[in-house]
């Protein structure tokens, strides 16, 4: 019988593993909550620098005009859209309702459709 560590894999390469959907949407969900807490303190600071003077007030909306500016601001939304709709999603599997295994990958799927509308509502406002 070989041993466990023999049968382990030397070399895991991450970009060939194919996730579910589920697990796209969980993984997701991390990562937009992460991008959402490190956007705290650059959006604190353009609420601070926006309200302290009208000199500022023009420079922050001139800032926000900036290209990539604009594709952070984009970035941001998107993580609070997925965040949004994935939250209510694992919200409702904490109360027992669709943890089947169908329901649980429509679900998932209909978080990326709600998001995906939302996004590009948001690119429409942002452009």
């Amino acid at each position: 019988m070989p041993s466990v560590a023999a049968e382990r894999p030397r070399y895991l390469n991450l970009f060939r593993i194919r996730l579910p959907v589920t697990g796209v949407v969980s993984l997701a969900h991390r990562v937009s909550g992460v991008v959402l807490f490190l956007a705290i303190p650059f959006g604190v600071w353009l609420l601070e620098r926006s309200v302290s003077g009208e000199q500022n007030f023009a420079a922050t909306l001139a800032l926000l005009q900036q290209p990539v500016i604009k594709l952070l601001t984009l970035l941001v939304l998107w993580s609070l859209a997925h965040h949004f709709f994935a939250g209510i999603r694992f919200l409702l599997i904490d109360v027992d309702i669709g943890v089947d295994k169908q329901t649980s990958r429509n679900g998932a799927w209909l978080v990326l459709a709600a998001e995906a509308l939302v996004v590009l509502a948001l690119l429409g406002w942002l452009l």
